[in-house]
Parts: C-alpha cells; structure tokens; sequence
C-alpha cells in the first residue's frame, strides 16, 4: 500500500516547507524508498504560467510541458528525479476538471458541492502523484498557511484520506515559524500553539513538527511544544536557518526524523547513505577560488524569479570548487548608466530570461559589454535573443535590428514569433513548452559542453531565431550550435570570435543538479575560471 506524508504549513507562508518536503524526501530516497512528491497549490489560477513573478516568483517548466510552482524545482534538484505535470495541482485545475466533468453529465443529476466532489478529485490527484512515478510513499506540500480560507478544501480532502486509511498508512509533519521577540531576547512558541489547533480543527493531529528560527531553539521550548501540541519529544524538530538549502537534508536526517517517519508509518527500517550528498556540501563549504559573476534581468531585486538559475551556478561553481560572488543587476539601470560602471569587473555575464521590452535596450548593452570585453557570457532564452540581436546590429550590419516581441516592425527581425504561435490568442499554457530534443553541431563549444550529438533541454517561449536572416548572421562569426532534429529551429548560438559567449533558446537551469551541474552552466564557469585566472583575480572564498 502506498504511504502518504502531508506537509502543511503555519504562523506565516514562506516558512520553507519546500525545503523541508524535499529534504524529506532525499532522506527517504537515501533509505532506498521510492519517493513521489506534490504540490497543492490554492490559487485559482489554472497555473502560474501568466502570474507576474514579483507576485509569484519563478515559474519552473516540467519535462513534460507543465508550468508549475518554483518549490518544483527544489524536488527535482533535492531528489534527483524528473517529477511531471502530475506533481504539480492548484485548485484552479481542481475545479477545472470538476466541472468539465459536469459539463460531460458524469453528475447528472446530482449537485455539486466542494464535499464530496472537490474534495474527491483533490484525493484523486493526490493518488495519481504516487502512481505516476511507481512510488511507495507520496509527500504531498499544501501551499499558503494553515488557516487561510482558499487552503480549507486542500485541508478537509486530507482529513477525509487520514481517517479513511490505517494510522500506520498516513503521517502529518507540520512546519511553522518560532518568532524572535528582540524586546525580551526569547523565542514564542505561542503562533506554532495557535497553528496546531488550527490544523486540528480539520480532523489533522501532526505527528511531526519542524520548528524554524533564526536562533537556536532550547530543549525546554520543545518540551512545552510537545507538551501543548500533544507530539512525541522527539518529533519536535528544530531546524534553525542554515546557511545553505542543502544543508537541511543534512541536519534534518541527524535529527532523526528517516526514523521516527519509519516508525510511524511501519516501514522497512533502512539506513541513510547521503555521503554523495554530503560531500556536496563540503565542497559548497570549502571553495578553492572566487568568481564574480554579473546576473542581469528586469526582475532581479526579487532573486526568487531566478531561482534555479542561482542553483544551477551553484551547482557549476562546486563542480570548479569554485565559490561565487553573485552581483544582481538591473537591466533599466544598464538604459542610463555605462555597462562599466553598473557591471564593472565580472568574470562572467549571465542574461536572464523574461517576456516583454522592459530593460531590453540594457539587456542589449550588456552583451555588447561581454562581447567586446571578452567576457564569458550565457544567454538564457531571451539571453540568447539579445545575443543575437545585439550581434546583428552591431557586427552583422544591420541596425535597428530586434525581435518582433519588441519592435513588430524593426528593418531586421532577427528574433520572430515561432509558425505555430501564429494566431494564438490565449496566453495560458500556449507556449513551445517543455524538454524537446537538441541536434548538437561537432567542433562547437555547445558540443564541447555536452559532450554527445543529441541533448534534451525544457523551452518557454514564443519566439525563435528568424531562418531568413541567419545565413548574413552567420557570415559575419555567429554559430548555430544546436538545431531542433528537423533543423527547422535553432536551439543554441555562439560567437566564432570570442573565449566563450553561448546563447540558448532553452532553460539549462531545469535541468541542473547539485553532482550533475548542466553542461552549459559548468562550461560557463569553467571558462569565467579561466578569465579570472588569465586577469588573475581569483580568490579564496565562500559561495553566495
């Protein structure tokens, strides 16, 4: 029978149940137990896909097309597994279905209610999580807080599979926040009180709680915890704020809660072997040198936009036992102020993604900089398009050049709207999304990277290089490195006269894994090395 562990949060969102769902479930797949993971999200919205990501932070693309809640990426980095559009429900899609299948007449003559129906198909979906990858235990992430109204159907579904299956087959972790009283220099336990007896009120007794804080949490404090909550002492954690995400895997294994979940749900007792995952952490502890690499977008003061970027250099810099000094910088600053002086002396440029012509004419300003600097360079999705548009004016001759997203009617519309975009009207799910297979060109840096003909990488987006203008790109030193198999489409581009300047159409960050850094990220900072050492500027330090 499969197991099913609910993760729920309290006192304030944000606390880190992601963190703490996929830690758990790194220590469980440690153990040798087939671990599937989910998250319920209760917004309305089919998905995030058309959410602004100062609202919603990034959007992170499955496999298999899915545009799914950024905690999404941290299963797959922590697990090491591709997860699906099956892990990811909001009650948007919820309802969605639910009502297309009254449409159907599945319920006919019957009225529909959020009990039994939306909490019917909330259990089905949460079923169809742990068959989907063949799991043996199903960790399910409830977004947003406990207590907030658009949770309550999320919350009463759970209730309703709790009571309906043995003890043995069901397990609550609850994680909520110690707040710090600065005035009286103590932690309350007081909110985490409150929470539980909130989370109560739907039937739900946790049989974990994770307690986070920025300092350290007194055995006292979990006593009275354990005592008001009615939960084991043991099973009162506290996780205090580490200074990696992946040292929680760490610290929570040495807390031992693999074996108090073993316990409580009757499984094979198993011991951990998390020694490739440690060594990850002490090489991310111990850098041998420090680089300086320059993040330009439109998003950047919210760092969460670009979080698997982030992950994926960090991955790339412990690959190099590399440590890295992040400089976050506005792409509308770069519209006013010299690339020199905003961007200054960087070892490496990376250009992120984003839609829209907001801080593009600086995006723009930043690949010249690379360009004619010399400076490693990684153009990611929209990256890769200013990498060519800021080629084609400035070396190809064609000024005035852009895509069309941002200029319809530019002389040289060198980035267009892919064919199959044409005539699309809404804007939900309608993208080029999810992995599609890569032709890789030999003798290229894209090749060199991967080291194999054929790659798969995850896409979102409309737009493409324009075919028609690439032979006079191409003349002048641009590279098509990567091609869609059919070589309709192209996938990656590279300078012919430059160390190491690479764009691709795709996200290489989703695919990204601590141990197993994406080939172009490793390459990028392989070669941000290799600058810093010919300006000799690297230096001992530790990972931002």
């Amino acid at each position: 029978m499969t197991k099913f562990i609910f993760v729920t949060g309290g006192v304030v969102s944000s606390v880190g149940k992601g963190i703490v769902a996929a830690s758990v479930g790194r220590i469980l797949k440690a153990r040798g137990h087939r671990v599937a993971i989910l998250k319920l999200d209760p917004y309305i919205n089919v998905d995030p896909g058309t959410m602004s990501p100062y609202q919603h932070g990034e959007v992170y693309v499955t496999d298999d097309g899915a545009e799914t809640d950024l905690d999404l990426g941290h299963y797959e980095r922590f697990l090491g597994m591709n997860v699906t559009r099956a892990s990811s429900s909001s009650t948007g899609q919820v309802y969605e279905e639910v009502i297309r299948k009254e449409r159907r007449g599945d319920f006919l003559g019957g009225t529909i209610q959020p009990i039994p129906h939306i909490t019917n198909e909330i259990r089905r979906r949460i079923r169809l999580a742990g068959q989907s990858l063949d799991a043996d235990i199903v960790l399910v992430e409830v977004g947003g807080t406990v207590g907030d109204m658009e949770g309550q159907p999320f919350l009463e579904a759970i209730s309703q599979m709790r009571y309906a299956a043995p003890p043995e087959d069901t397990l609550s972790i609850h994680v909520t926040l110690l707040p710090y009283i600065g005035a009286t220099k103590e932690l309350k336990t007081k909110p985490t009180q409150h929470s539980v007896r909130e989370l109560r009120s739907f039937g739900l007794q946790p049989d974990v709680i994770v307690t986070r804080s920025d300092f350290p949490v007194a055995r006292s404090l979990r006593e009275k915890i354990s005592q008001f909550c009615n939960v084991d002492l043991d099973a009162v954690i506290a996780l205090e704020t580490a200074d990696s995400i992946y040292e929680v895997p760490l610290y929570l294994d040495a807390t031992g809660i693999g074996e108090i979940i073993q316990r409580k749900l009757h499984l094979e007792e198993k011991r951990s072997d998390l020694d490739e995952w440690r060594s990850f952490v002490e090489r991310l502890r111990t850098p041998e040198s420090q680089l300086r690499i320059a993040i330009v977008g439109k998003y950047v003061e919210l760092h969460d936009a670009y979080l698997s970027i982030k992950e994926a250099l960090v991955h790339a810099g412990v690959e190099h036992h590399a440590g890295l000094d992040l400089q976050w910088v506005h792409s509308e600053d770069l519209e006013v102020r010299s690339p020199e002086e905003v961007i200054g002396d960087v070892d490496g440029i990376l250009l992120c993604p984003g839609f829209g012509d907001r801080g593009l004419e600086g995006k723009i300003a930043a690949v010249r900089y690379a360009r004619e600097n010399l400076i490693p360079y990684l153009g990611d999705c929209l990256g890769m398009q200013m990498l060519v548009t800021e080629f084609a004016r400035n070396v190809a001759g064609m000024p005035g050049a852009n895509t069309t997203e941002a200029d319809p009617r530019t002389p040289f519309p060198v980035i267009s709207l892919l064919s199959e975009q044409q005539g699309v009207e809404d804007l939900g799910g309608t993208m080029r999304l999810g992995g599609f297979p890569c032709r890789l060109e030999p003798g290229t840096r894209a090749y060199e990277a991967y080291g194999q003909p054929l790659v798969r990488e995850r896409h979102r987006h409309r737009y493409e290089v324009n075919n028609a203008l690439l032979p006079q790109l191409q003349a002048q030193g641009l590279i098509a490195s990567g091609w869609s198999p059919d070589g309709k489409l192209v996938e990656i581009v590279e300078l012919r006269d430059h160390p190491w300047m690479v764009g691709a159409q795709f996200h290489p960050e989703f695919t990204s894994r601590p141990n197993m850094p994406n080939p172009l990220f490793k390459g990028f900072i392989g070669a941000a090395l290799v600058y810093a050492r010919d300006h000799q500027r690297t230096t001992a330090g530790s990972t931002a």
